[in-house]
């Protein structure tokens, strides 16, 4: 896949679920959790891409949430990109990690990106304030000869056991982090139905809502589903909706096209997109994000056809009031 494969997301939203009392049984009813989310700052295209993650982090660092974590194609591990980790370990709470698929671009692979993040793990898991956290790696290679061509986008069936036993091993309300869409047909995970119905198993065999929600990036875009009791929301770009070689325009300066060639392809976000999530041992998450406008020309401007990516183009998180 390359890159006018994007599909772009986001969420700016309020969330406000219920939940099975037997989730939150052995909990104190006051409990929450917060935590800020950013995705797909794309470090190596945007030219203030250290301006944008210092704004995210200068917001963090006030409202000082319980961890940060950012959703993929943060950047590809170089020495140059340090100052980008430097800025991100300014917050100094837990700050987690998910591999996009470009955070290997230029012939990285996926470890050297977890050593120069100091991410815990290509996937891995974590309970904070009586909920569980699941990290999934949704950029392992399908060795089948039909898969899709461009960049991979599949759970393995290592990742898929490692997924059902840990699910198998946690009591708490569960959320679930991947770079891809696992609701998304249009490159998000090859085999997002089995991984679905992983969790769906999961909340099946526990007798309780135990997975009650999936964050994603990858393809900015604003859009949400509700599939099987569970909520998938995907968090728009940090930077930008990528609109490829037909509408490419110089949207900056030519300085600036000069170092950052690949910005013309794009339609960037004035001011960059994140949101901050609560989740209350009462039963209820909000997602509280942020709406911008456009630099340059806006898509509906340039008559790009709103069908392109499916959902609307827009430079915004949405409000949105969920209950299950």
């Amino acid at each position: 896949m390359d890159r006018k494969e994007f599909i772009k997301i986001g969420a700016l939203g309020t969330l406000a679920m219920s939940f099975s009392p037997l989730a939150f049984s052995a909990e104190k009813k006051d409990k929450k959790v917060r935590f800020g989310i950013i995705t797909d700052l794309h470090y190596d295209i945007m030219h203030n891409g250290q301006e944008r993650i210092s704004a995210f982090i200068s917001k963090m660092n006030e409202d000082q949430p319980d961890f940060i974590i950012q959703l993929g194609d943060f950047c590809v591990p170089k020495p140059e990109n340090q100052s980008l980790l430097d800025t991100w370990n300014k917050f100094p709470g837990e700050k987690y990690h998910v591999i996009g698929n470009h955070d290997t671009d230029g012939g990285f692979n996926r470890d050297q990106v977890v050593e120069f993040w100091d991410a815990k793990a290509k996937y891995y898991s974590f309970d904070k304030n009586g909920f569980h956290f699941v990290v999934l790696d949704g950029n392992e290679h399908n060795e089948s000869p039909n898969r899709p061509k461009g960049y991979a986008r599949y759970i393995s069936p290592d990742q898929l056991e490692w997924l059902e036993k840990d699910l198998s091993q946690t009591s708490l309300p569960t959320i679930v982090f991947c770079h891809q869409g696992l609701d998304n047909e249009m490159a998000g995970i090859e085999n997002g139905m089995p991984v679905r119905y992983a969790l769906e198993k999961a909340n099946k065999e526990a007798e309780f809502q135990k997975v009650i929600l999936v964050l994603s990036g990858h393809h900015h875009q604003d859009y949400y589903n509700h599939i099987n009791d569970i909520h998938y929301v995907q968090i728009n770009s940090a930077s930008y909706y990528w609109l490829g070689d037909k509408y490419k325009t110089i949207r900056y300066s030519k300085e600036v096209d000069e170092t950052n060639p690949w910005i013309k392809y794009t339609a960037p976000y004035k001011d960059p997109l994140w949101a901050m999530v609560e989740i209350s041992q009462k039963g209820k998450i909000f997602v509280e994000g942020r709406k911008t406008s456009w630099v340059g020309p806006s898509p509906e401007e340039m008559e790009i056809p709103s069908n392109q990516g499916i959902y609307p183009i827009v430079s915004e998180i949405s409000n949105r009031d969920l209950k299950i």
